[in-house]
This record gives C-alpha cells, sequence and structure tokens, in this order.
C-alpha cells in the first residue's frame, strides 16, 4: 500500500490566499477518469481540500463515506448518484457521515470542500441556485443573495453582483472566502475573473466591486471555527 503523505496547499488560514484555478493542472485522482485542481488542502489521505473535480464521461467514484461532511456546486454537466441527477448550478451538501457513489454519464466539474463540517451539522440540502425566484435582495442595490446553509456561525450564499455594483467594506469575524462563478471582481489588491479562488482572514475585508457583473459562491464566518 502507498503511504500518504501530508500535504499543506495555502494551509494557513491565518493568511490571505488567492487562486487562480484555471491555471492549475489537472492531477489525476485515485480512481480512472476523475482529475482535480488542488486550491486548497491541510492533510494526507483524508484532508480538509477545496478543490475542483472534474469526472469524464461513463467515470465514476466508488462508495465512500464523508467523515468530515462534503458540499459541492456543480459547475457543468450532470453529476449524478444514488440520491438523484444534479446538473449544473446545483449545490448539494452531504452531512458527517453521509455515504455516496458519484457517478457521470456524460461528464461533470465540480468545485467541493471536504472535511469542512462539523459532527452536529447533520442537514442535508439540495438547491438549483439557478432559480432566481430564491434569491432576495441585499442592502445594496443591484446586489442580490441566496443563502444556501448556515451553521456555528458560517453561512454559504450565492452571491448576484450587477454590472456597476459595489460591496461595502465588511467586518469578518469569522473570515470569508469566495470563487467567481463568472464574471469578475475586483477589490483594492486585485482582479478577480472567473475561476478565481479568494480567502480573507479573520479580520476586516475591504470593498468588491464588478464593472462587469459577476456571481459569487461566497463562504463566510467558517474561519473562526474550523473542525479538527
Amino acid at each position: 500500500m502507498t503511504k500518504s503523505f501530508p500535504m499543506q496547499i495555502n494551509a494557513d488560514l491565518s493568511q490571505r490566499a488567492v487562486v487562480e484555478s484555471t491555471a492549475l493542472p489537472w492531477v489525476p485522482s485515485p480512481m480512472p477518469g476523475v482529475y482535480r485542481r488542488m486550491i486548497e488542502r491541510d492533510g494526507g489521505e483524508v484532508a480538509r481540500v477545496t478543490t475542483i473535480v472534474r469526472y469524464e464521461p461513463n467515470s465514476r467514484f466508488s462508495a465512500h463515506v464523508h467523515t468530515g461532511g462534503e458540499e459541492f456546486l456543480v459547475l457543468d454537466g450532470i453529476f449524478s448518484d444514488q440520491y438523484g441527477d444534479f446538473p449544473a448550478g446545483t449545490y448539494v451538501r452531504n452531512p458527517v457521515g453521509s455515504k455516496h457513489a458519484p457517478h457521470t454519464d456524460d461528464g461533470c466539474t465540480i468545485l467541493v470542500k471536504l472535511q469542512w463540517m462539523h459532527g452536529d451539522d447533520q442537514v442535508f440540502v439540495r438547491i438549483n441556485t439557478n432559480d432566481q425566484d430564491l434569491y432576495a435582495e441585499t442592502g445594496t442595490p443591484g446586489i442580490q443573495f441566496l443563502r444556501l446553509h448556515s451553521f456555528g456561525g458560517a453561512t454559504e450564499t450565492i452571491l448576484i453582483m450587477a454590472v456597476g455594483t459595489k460591496l461595502p467594506e465588511r467586518v469578518l469575524p469569522g473570515g470569508e472566502e469566495f470563487f467567481v462563478l463568472t464574471g469578475s471582481c475586483e477589490d483594492q489588491l486585485g482582479v478577480y475573473p472567473a475561476g478565481a479562488w479568494v480567502r480573507s482572514p479573520i479580520g476586516a475585508a475591504g470593498y468588491l466591486s464588478s464593472p462587469e457583473g459577476c456571481r459569487l459562491l461566497m463562504t463566510q464566518g467558517h474561519l473562526n471555527n474550523p473542525p479538527e
């Protein structure tokens, strides 16, 4: 048996991190036809990760238990398991102790986080983030949000910023990260196109503007009490 050594990629949660995921190489997973772009990783065979996973057509992953939970957003294609078929735009949350056997007929790509959930958070979530009727207005004109889940001070949200909108500076007692799904956004530190992942540590973050409009998957508060 091959020994798995701990791997650390952007593992220091006290540090800001920016990753252009489209520039990362596709790394083969242990399963044929399944590849990964590693954004964040802390651990060995079982690790706390944020990663993009690509399934080639007719590929599958063997049945496995999520000892630390799993959440993912389908970026393209249709992801399937014994619970159903999940097309692009579907947000799925499988709690600690859940089990499934993923597969795809035509291929798909997902953005996934593993080992980030607490054991008491036992809610299954399946949401179609393409359903515009689910979105609510924020206090900032032109910016809408869809709350996906919240637990223990951490929240997951889809944020839609219209062309030319600006999200004000915000206090982050539990940190923040976002992944740019479409369009682009920027702040005083840089410009973030589709595929960019940005983590801001506990403290505060400056404004976030979007001259062309964008859609973000945003998590806040999760760095204050990360699972061990």
